[in-house]
């Protein structure tokens, strides 16, 4: 079994906590520019491939600006989200609103930015045309769920028909006919259907449905497919043993099915697109914890100071998440540990019958792959309030990139005219 280790070293964490406290989540600019020019690189065969990063997974500005910088889009779900893709400089078509139950002030917000407006249902048809007075945009890309027996090698969304999410193939092509009629002239297709796939073949298999779809719409109503819109799934190795998914070979893979499928249909100019935001974000960061408490019952105990309240994927979907303890990364694992939380949840623990090194109250420890849907993902549960977060620079120096919640930020929302409570939201002291 290989060992994962650390994009930081114990010192560098140190010098981190010496002023930013534990816990806080701590990202690898080097790491995420790197893995965005892979992504590019495997797809630079279709020039018009763009990667919407999807902002649920990391919604940091900063992150957000630097995957700008590298030529990346936002993947959106809400107003808010599309707000912050405004924010670090990203506009029109380099961003996609891809949400499903839309009110329609976020579809009125997506027009102002010029977004491309991603529908996920037949009903939206005219939800869209309502928000908009009728006015609807060039291209409006369309959710497909397929159904039937189209699975993935994941355990988070499961069958497709147990998905909440997109239309089903007769629903997309009577949607596509609606809105030629309203004077849409120009399609995308979208298809969200995995969520952690391990198998390399999910997005050909994924784009061959896609492809074939494209054909269908362009032969028998005459709807012109512009983008292809694979959306994200593509999974991380979080244990040790895991491969890692080899990138390169994802694009080969989409790009012989893009030649067998659209190239002989006349439709080799449609432009591709991804959504990843699990494979862009989450080996680029950890989350850092340090341990507070030890404690023997029925199980040996390491009691941190992070809790399911800085990373809850252990605890909602019993993911697993390597733990280094730092500055041992070289010892034998010889320790068996219940690794726990401070919340009055038995699920708060972030691994159960661990094996680790020797640790002990002070220590480190390091939670790997928590860069997507770590912090995004936090919530105050029994008060708790939100970690920092840091950005490790290529240069190896850090940068606060969110400071950690105050009492007076959970307070802050009791702060308005006749509230008993507006002095608790003011700043201590």
């Amino acid at each position: 079994m290989g060992e994962k280790l650390p994009f930081v070293t114990k010192d560098q964490l140190e010098h981190a906590a010496a002023t930013w406290p534990t816990p806080f989540h701590v990202y690898s600019e080097r790491l995420i520019r790197e893995r965005a020019r892979a992504l590019v690189a495997a797809f630079s065969w279709n020039p018009g491939f763009t990667e919407y990063f999807a902002v649920k997974a990391t919604p940091n500005p900063t992150i957000v600006s630097i995957l700008a910088e590298e030529g990346c889009g936002c993947d959106c779900a809400t107003a808010t989200e599309l707000a912050i893709a405004s924010a670090c400089g990203v506009r029109g078509g380099r961003i996609m609103l891809s949400s499903n139950d839309t009110p329609d002030e976020d579809y009125r917000r997506a027009r102002e930015l010029g977004a491309i407006i991603n529908l996920d249902s037949l009903d939206m048809v005219d939800c869209l045309a309502r928000a908009l007075g009728g006015e609807l945009p060039p291209m409006v890309c369309l959710r497909v769920n397929p159904g039937g027996d189209f699975t993935a090698s994941n355990g988070i969304i499961g069958e497709p028909a147990d998905s909440k999410f997109g239309m089903t193939v007769g629903q997309a092509l009577e949607a596509a006919r609606r809105l030629s009629g309203m004077g849409v002239a120009e399609f995308g297709l979208h298809a969200f259907l995995a969520s952690n796939a391990q198998a390399e073949d999910y997005y050909p298999r994924l784009s061959r449905m896609l492809f074939g779809l494209a054909v269908r719409l362009w032969r028998e109503l005459g709807a012109r497919v512009r983008l292809v819109d694979l959306s994200g799934g593509i999974g991380v190795d979080y244990r040790p043993e895991d491969v890692p998914v080899d990138i390169a070979a994802v694009g080969a893979g989409v790009r012989g099915a893009y030649e067998e499928v659209l190239v002989p249909a006349g439709l080799g100019d449609v432009a591709l697109a991804a959504e990843l935001g699990r494979w862009m974000l989450a080996p680029a960061g950890g989350l850092v914890t340090r341990v507070i408490h030890e404690k023997v019952t029925y199980r040996d105990y390491l009691g941190v100071d992070a809790c399911a309240s800085n990373l809850m994927r252990p605890a909602v979907y019993g993911a697993y998440h390597h733990i280094t303890v730092m500055g041992r990364e070289a010892e034998p694992a010889t320790r068996r540990y219940n690794v726990v939380g401070r919340l009055c949840e038995n699920s708060d623990q972030f691994a159960r019958d661990r094996m680790l090194p020797e640790a002990h109250v002070g220590d480190l420890l390091f939670i790997h792959d928590a860069g997507a849907h770590g912090h995004s993902m936090g919530y105050n549960y029994n008060g708790t309030l939100r970690s920092a977060e840091l950005l490790l620079r290529e240069d190896g120096s850090f940068e606060l990139i969110r400071r950690a919640e105050t009492p007076g930020d959970y307070f802050a929302t009791l702060d308005f005219p006749g509230s008993r409570f507006s002095a608790l939201a003011r700043p201590e002291g």
